[in-house]
């Protein structure tokens, strides 16, 4: 029930300033002192007066009582009632109010025992039933949703729980709302704060997911892998035809080995320089051709360069 509000507060003192007023001017003007009763009818009267005139909040409405029978509604504002014949039952807050619930140890569709904390948002919009239809509607409402959410994590499967959230605030929504429906209790929303599960699930479910990442990292390390060799197939294919290609790339690997590390001495098997062609006598053949080849260009492209042109001929005058 709300606080006495000032203005019941003056009303009040008004009436019984105004009798105590009245009992002691009787009582100096005849001495006699039995008119202090005007005073205790003052303070009555004031009481019932202060009484009969009640204040409601903009979201509230009051639930008025005649003799225990329902007579109606007030409020918002300023209304009246008889003293001692009406009488304010419930005052029924018409904003969205919230609620927490949760369910402890409650185990799902694949056997899991979890702990999830909830937060429901309502409110009243039939004010009747809400007084009327129900004894606490408050603790109904707590109730009637932490039993939902009982029947819904024992309908579904832990991995659906920790994915599909907003399905199931959808699902608890739809069944709190039909249980509250008849107390004139309209269910907004609901929100799954927390869902939480053993921590040697926990555990195992990290190592899982760590198992997953490191197969997810060596296929496509084996992935890699296969592009390089089939970009080293396709290498070794330009190589077969052509040895001296394959004798001055071996060259050149050689050479940014000794570049790289200075003068330190490069040790390469036998058998590399085999297939390379960089030890035997076919690998010196070739890259003797080689240079035999680059020198007749230069030769050539010499000899070009110094020919001096043919003299213009000389035409015979007549």
């Amino acid at each position: 029930m709300p606080e006495r509000t000032p203005l019941q507060i003056l009303i009040f003192t008004i009436i019984f300033l105004f009798g105590v007023w009245i009992a002691y001017s009787l009582v100096t003007a005849t001495g006699n002192l039995s008119f202090l009763w005007v005073a205790v009818v003052a303070f009555a009267i004031a009481l019932l007066v202060a009484g009969t005139l009640m204040i409601a909040d903009q979201w509230e409405k009051a639930v008025i009582l005649r003799l225990g029978e329902f007579r109606g509604l007030r409020g918002p504002g300023p209304f009246f009632i008889i003293p001692l014949v009406d009488r304010v039952a419930y005052w029924i807050d018409h904003r969205v109010i919230t609620t927490t619930f949760k369910a402890e140890k409650t185990l799902t569709r694949d056997t899991v025992p979890v702990d999830v904390e909830a937060v429901l948002f309502w409110k009243v919009v039939n004010t009747e039933k809400a007084a009327l239809a129900v004894e606490d509607y408050r603790s109904a409402i707590s109730w009637a949703s932490q039993t939902a959410l009982r029947e819904v994590i024992g309908k579904s499967f832990l991995a659906d729980m920790l994915e599909g959230r907003e399905k199931l605030d959808k699902e608890l929504q739809v069944i709190i709302d039909l249980r509250t429906e008849q107390w004139g209790v309209k269910i907004s929303s609901v929100e799954i704060r927390d869902i939480l599960i053993p921590m040697e699930l926990q555990d195992a479910m990290s190592m899982q997911a760590q198992a997953e990442r490191e197969r997810q990292a060596r296929i496509i390390l084996g992935d890699s892998e296969k592009q390089v060799a089939a970009k080293f197939e396709e290498a070794a294919r330009s190589y077969v035809n052509n040895p001296t290609a394959l004798h001055l790339r071996a060259m050149n690997m050689l050479f940014e080995g000794l570049k790289t590390r200075g003068a330190m001495m490069v040790v390469v098997p036998a058998s590399i320089l085999d297939s390379m062609s960089l030890g035997d006598t076919t690998g010196l053949v070739a890259l003797a051709r080689t240079m035999e080849e680059k020198k007749e260009r230069m030769a050539e492209m010499g000899e070009s360069r110094e020919a001096p042109p043919p003299p213009p001929e000389k035409k015979q005058e007549y």
